[in-house]
């Protein structure tokens, strides 16, 4: 019987994400939670070792974090991917390219005192295996019409539509390395790290700057472009990921391990040994024979 392809987990927040992920699968399956109803759709990425799991989770960051946790136990992917749109916040990102997420920033954080508003950061850093294979698959060579940013982004439970607000001034002064915004990715990779080992990689395309022309930019179609091009990123990512390895096999499947076996029916000793074949061994060695008798022992 064939082993079961690996898992990768697609997560989406808007329905048009969902559709852009979902032209690019194959011998799709409709999958039901059985408690809550969650929905999701597996199929195979042609060209890949791998079922993609696709699940529209909605929006904001409570509702991301407790769907991820809930696909993280219930269909156990290698990796999470969260896939879909976001604002840009530098002017040399343009609508349509895509930004891999290097670490991901929560922007709410902080305590309000007479002074004003005092931060208090959290962030999460890119999977390292995951943001190796999205170097290499698409640095230099994006698989759509726009350019491909390895930058941090900020998440936060708003739209932001102006770029002159106290809360874009803000994401300047303390987080002003982000290149983009968007509500849910905090949620997503702060449920992937207390999962365990599975990485999180967010992938997103900018459909608007943040400021006062979203709307306008919205209506021009920016929206299912960027969400094309972030759905080519995730594919090219994963055309390149391979899965982790299986665990290593017993030490006694191996023929070269274990104690040597007699070529005879004479009994072998299979206590504990030291399997020295193939190496060289340097220093004073003690050893006994058991059921046979030592070469050169004439009695």
């Amino acid at each position: 019987m064939p082993e079961p392809m690996p898992t990768v987990a697609i997560l989406t927040a808007l329905s048009l994400e969902y559709e852009a992920v979902l032209k690019h699968l194959t011998h799709v399956e409709k999958l039901t939670h059985e408690r809550t109803g969650t929905r999701a759709r597996r199929g195979k990425l042609p060209g890949t070792p791998w079922h993609v799991a696709l699940v529209d989770m909605g929006e904001g960051t409570l509702t991301a974090a407790t769907i991820t946790e809930r696909v993280m136990t219930w269909l156990d992917p290698e990796a999470v991917l969260f896939v879909g749109v976001a604002g840009g916040l530098k002017d040399d990102i343009g609508i349509g390219d895509v930004v891999v997420a290097t670490k991901v920033y929560a922007i709410h954080g902080g305590k309000q005192t007479p002074d004003g508003f005092l931060n208090r950061p959290e962030a999460w850093r890119a999977s390292y295996r995951l943001e190796q294979a999205a170097k290499e698959a698409l640095r230099g060579k994006a698989p759509f019409n726009g350019k491909v940013h390895f930058k941090p982004i900020a998440a936060g439970d708003v739209v932001l539509a102006d770029s002159d607000s106290e809360l874009a001034q803000r994401i300047r002064t303390s987080y002003n390395d982000a290149v983009a915004i968007e509500m849910e990715s905090s949620g997503v990779v702060h449920a992937v790290s207390l999962a365990g080992e599975a990485g999180a990689l967010i992938i997103r395309g900018i459909s608007d700057k943040a400021n006062a022309d979203k709307s306008a930019e919205d209506a021009r179609g920016s929206q299912p472009q960027a969400a094309a091009n972030a759905a080519r990123a995730a594919v090219a990512v994963l055309r390149e990921l391979q899965p982790k390895p299986t665990a290593p096999q017993a030490r006694d499947s191996d023929p070269r391990e274990g104690p040597f076996r007699s070529s005879t029916d004479a009994p072998t000793y299979s206590g504990d040994h030291l399997d020295l074949r193939g190496s060289t061994f340097h220093g004073p060695f003690t050893a006994k024979s058991v059921g046979q008798r030592p070469h050169g022992d004439g009695q």
